[in-house]
């Protein structure tokens, strides 16, 4: 048995493969164009290893994408392909219409030829699972109940608004041809391996390098923070009972300001990694121009998938924010790796 993961060297879609060959006995196929944020040091764990088989290319090259099909015959998918900064989104929108829109389009396309070539068992047996993000259902006040997944789609970035275009190619392949999709709409991801453009781990290591630590506006908006490994470990539990056509909005009932979760890191690296000065690191914090368009509030209401399904996060933000510092303390040369060359072009640009 063979799943095809598209986006597998990623930051989610990294520590899935990761997580996947750790505890299933399954092959994974995995595909990854390797733009700025896929890295293949993320998986240098599975150099070698038989049950992971890496291949360079694109969710919009269909000529690929029916050969790796036809070849590997996969019993499912699970796309993590994305483009999915919002800040890059607001500079460049065209390459997120482009991934997130197009290739999702070309993706189902050739799914859907794979899946009606497939006997009658293996049609019934086979699944496409859709990772999508909670940014597709907009803003919410501060005393509104949080997005379920009844919650209308109103996107307000380029990013937001892409994902939602691709969550609505997905549900209308399912109604009008009939394939066996899933989607999975996640509230804000944290952990080991995530690229340092993402608040966390930009915090961690501006933090060590004595770097000022940005934060948009008055800090005020709140997210639900999800442990990346407990994200992993709802999308299997989808992959394998899901209801077909269904989607599940997972998150780890965590709505932290981000003011918190910056003052939180502080903290922690005053204990774990203290200044030479013995001064804390919250001295860094400066307060940079907010973002167009910033969405004031994200929160998951995940009763769904643990009332459906029996999944609730392992880990509370307190256990997975320190585990977190602590793999990047432990971690300096993957970070170092990242962060050269174009990204710091890039930090440089967007953060003066």
């Amino acid at each position: 048995m063979t799943i095809l993961v598209t986006g597998g060297a990623g930051f989610i879609g990294g520590n899935f493969v990761l997580d996947w060959v750790a505890t299933q006995q399954e092959k994974v196929i995995n595909l990854d164009a390797l733009t700025y944020a896929g890295n293949l040091e993320t998986l240098a764990s599975l150099k070698n290893n038989p049950q992971h088989v890496f291949v360079k290319g694109d969710i919009g090259d269909r000529t690929l994408l029916d050969a790796l099909l036809a070849t590997h015959r996969p019993r499912a998918v699970i796309n993590f392909a994305a483009e999915s900064h919002v800040d890059r989104s607001i500079h460049g929108p065209g390459d997120f219409i482009q991934t997130n829109v197009v290739g999702t389009f070309t993706l189902l396309e050739a799914v859907r030829g794979y899946w009606q070539s497939l006997d009658d068992a293996e049609k019934q047996a086979f699944r496409f699972l859709h990772v999508s993000t909670d940014e597709v259902y907009g803003t919410l006040s501060a005393d509104a109940p949080a997005f379920t997944e009844q919650h209308p789609y109103e996107p307000n970035s380029p990013y937001s608004a892409s994902k939602a275009a691709s969550d609505h190619l997905v549900r209308a392949w399912h109604h009008t041809y009939g394939l066996p999709v899933l989607t999975t709409n996640c509230s804000n991801n944290y952990g080991p391996f995530h690229f340092p453009e993402k608040l966390i781990p930009l915090v961690i290591l501006n933090a060590l390098a004595g770097k000022p630590l940005p934060i948009y506006g008055d800090g005020q908006q709140i997210r639900d923070w999800l442990f990346v490994k407990d994200h992993c470990s709802a999308i299997r539990r989808v992959l394998e009972a899901g209801r077909l056509g269904e989607t599940y909005n997972v998150g780890g009932w965590n709505e932290k300001a981000n003011l918190d979760v910056v003052k939180t890191i502080c903290s922690l690296l005053d204990q774990m990694k203290p200044r030479e000065d013995g001064q804390s690191y919250e001295g860094q914090i400066t307060f940079v121009t907010d973002r167009p368009g910033h969405d004031r509030r994200y929160a998951i209401d995940a009763r769904k998938l643990e009332r459906e399904l029996g999944w609730k996060p392992a880990e509370t933000f307190e256990s997975g924010i320190r585990k977190t510092v602590a793999w990047y303390l432990e971690n300096i040369t993957w970070t170092s790796n990242v962060t050269s060359g174009n990204y710091r072009n890039w930090v440089e640009k967007h953060y003066g």
